[in-house]
């Protein structure tokens, strides 16, 4: 598989990205370290991860590290075959102390995902949300430190809008600090509004944009069917607030994206992920995927 290079960083990814919200439930740690080992080994070296994660149970508040302790054990041995991310900032605790960008919060929290991990660094650290407790020059300093203490190669960002970005990068000038390598939006051809500012923003300034809900929780894998039923073991059906409801009006935008993408001789899964892949800021794609299988349609999608 093709790879690109993050700008700025000695970072090459691959076009896909292994996310792995969903393991610990439903995808249990056997099969969430199959599935890590079948993606490395079918080219896909970017996976993505956060100290909250822990599948389907996870709530707000809960403790987290589900996920971080799968990786560790799916990737003994083969951490140098990978570049791994994770994230700090959502709430892992009942306390008030338990989230956000401020320093005491992010050092502590990046030695336990490291100790979770097995790893003595991750490549990319994001600011998993903004904090509006914290000042955004804190939360920049606190990355730059992880940064220079070897902790992280690089540091990111998730889910900050436009303004927030630029604001980042105004400091970051300013202060003479390591700015962020990466931007993490939701992004899909039935939710692009970071075209109108993202990801002109990030292309400007070469920023990297790796988007997650890129198939929008199933719906653009051309699956569900008007008048048809739900497919078993879905999003739909599983976690239907992790996904749009299904309604004529998205039934509707579905069929005129299917024959969008048949005009260009794709599936309507095809084109759902090359239309974004098609943008200069673009590197790579977060694939929330349970099985083996659906990882095989992406890596034939994109290839």
């Amino acid at each position: 598989m093709r790879l690109t290079q993050i700008p700025n960083t000695e970072l090459q990814v691959s076009p896909i990205c292994l996310g792995t919200m969903t393991f610990g439930t439903p995808v249990d740690q056997a099969d969430a370290i199959k599935l890590t080992h079948y993606a490395i080994d079918h080219g896909v070296n970017l996976i993505d991860t956060a100290n909250i994660y822990e599948g389907y149970t996870r709530y707000i508040g809960s403790p987290g590290g589900v996920v971080e302790e799968i990786l560790g054990k799916a990737l003994l041995h083969r951490r140098s075959q990978v570049v791994l991310a994770t994230k700090v900032g959502m709430k892992i605790g009942p306390s008030s102390e338990d989230q956000g960008l401020g320093r005491k919060h992010v050092l502590g929290e990046i030695d336990r995902s490291l100790k979770r991990l097995q790893t003595d660094y991750v490549d990319i650290y994001y600011m998993h949300k903004p904090d509006p407790d914290t000042s955004v020059s804190e939360s920049i300093e606190v990355f730059n430190e992880v940064v220079e203490a070897g902790k992280a190669r690089y540091w990111a960002a998730s889910n900050f809008a436009a303004p927030q970005i630029a604001e980042i990068l105004r400091i970051c000038r300013e202060r003479n600090w390591r700015r962020p390598v990466a931007l993490q939006p939701p992004y899909s051809l039935l939710d692009h509004k970071i075209e109108e500012d993202i990801l002109p923003l990030c292309e400007n300034e070469a920023i990297a944009v790796i988007p997650y809900r890129v198939l929008q929780g199933g719906l653009l894998t051309g699956k569900y069917v008007q008048g048809k039923a739900v497919p078993p073991n879905s999003r739909q059906i599983e976690k239907p607030e992790w996904t749009l409801p299904l309604s004529a009006e998205l039934f509707d935008k579905l069929e005129f994206l299917k024959l969008e993408a048949e005009s260009k001789g794709r599936t309507l899964m095809q084109h759902s992920l090359l239309e974004l892949l098609e943008h200069p800021a673009v590197v790579s794609l977060i694939a929330g995927v349970k099985r083996t299988d659906q990882l095989s349609d992406w890596i034939t999608a994109v290839e």
